[in-house]
């Protein structure tokens, strides 16, 4: 396979990224299916538990420090899912939190040039001023979509989220389906010990007591579906091509979401939503496109 090749995935491979942007995206609405039953960090729990066993006994761990390990563990653990899952019980619906958590990318940005020391772009400033203004719209609706503190959890997961994407860069190349498996471990511990004081064994007994086929079905889903098949198959697609041209797929993942859960659970989408998405994903898609936009338009420019 050529270089020029090598930046253009066949339509199969397409396929396969769009499935796990459709896993990725529907996701939210299963997971809301899962808390009619379970309490929020319960759930969590058990995700992790499902993520680590049976899988450690079949992927290898990675040759990760454990700290590394245990770091992205509580991170993507405790916090990002954690934060999450609690948002999602009653503050905040599937759809906006599918598109709220996506601002990860702005942390991640922000903390790695706070690293490398790299200034701000003028186009990463539009970017973030177009998605605070879509954030700005979803704060100031109060028709239950979304109450503040839901909004302030999905944006310390995402904040959670890019500290894990700091995490496992540290990391270095490594297979990150084995590095999920591994670190989900100990995410575990953290979300127990959580669910105990702010829940309670009497929330956290009834709540598996009473949950149905379809809970369980949806918490096995977050290793089969999201873990083994989703980080899996995305793991595969960025060590065959170039990372610009899979990551803008996940730009998909919040359209995924929101469709989702208008179809599935009648999240309605007024004029005021459908702007605040529109602007967030422009804000999204201005960040991560524009410098593959902007070199090749110098690169088409330069005279021959």
């Amino acid at each position: 396979m050529t270089a020029a090749n090598r930046s253009v995935l066949p339509p199969l491979h397409l396929l396969l990224a769009l499935a796990v942007m459709a896993v990725w995206g529907t996701n939210f609405v299963v997971i809301k299916l899962a808390l009619a039953h379970l309490p929020p960090l319960t759930l969590a729990a058990l995700r992790f538990a499902f993520a680590f066993l049976p899988l450690a006994l079949f992927v290898p761990r990675p040759a990760v420090p454990w700290r590394n390990l245990a770091t992205y563990g509580v991170l993507i653990g405790a916090g990002q899912f954690g934060l999450l899952f609690t948002a999602m019980r009653a503050d905040i619906t599937p759809g906006l939190a599918s598109l709220v958590v996506q601002t990860q990318a702005f942390f991640t940005i922000a903390l790695s040039m706070r690293l490398t020391g790299e200034r701000v772009a003028p186009f990463q400033i539009a970017a973030l001023v177009l998605a605070a203004g879509g954030l700005g719209i979803i704060a100031l609706h109060t028709d239950g979509s979304a109450t503040p503190l839901g909004l302030a959890l999905v944006l310390g997961a995402a904040l959670c989220w890019a500290l894990g994407n700091m995490t496992s860069r540290a990391a270095g190349p490594v297979n990150m389906l084995a590095y999920v498996v591994w670190s989900s471990v100990f995410a575990v511990p953290p979300l127990v010990a959580l669910a105990l004081l702010t829940e309670g064994w009497t929330a956290i007994s009834t709540g598996i007591a009473n949950a149905d086929g379809a809970t369980w079905a949806a918490v096995a889903w977050q290793a089969v579906g999201n873990t083994m098949f989703g980080y899996g198959a995305w793991g595969w697609l960025l060590g065959r091509y170039p990372a610009a041209s899979v990551a803008p797929l996940s730009l998909l993942v919040p359209v995924f979401g929101l469709g989702a859960s208008a179809l599935w659970m009648g999240e309605a989408l007024p004029g005021w939503k459908l702007t605040a998405f529109a602007l967030v994903m422009a804000g999204l898609a201005l960040g991560i496109l524009w410098p593959r936009l902007a070199a090749r338009f110098l690169a088409g420019s330069k005279p021959a």
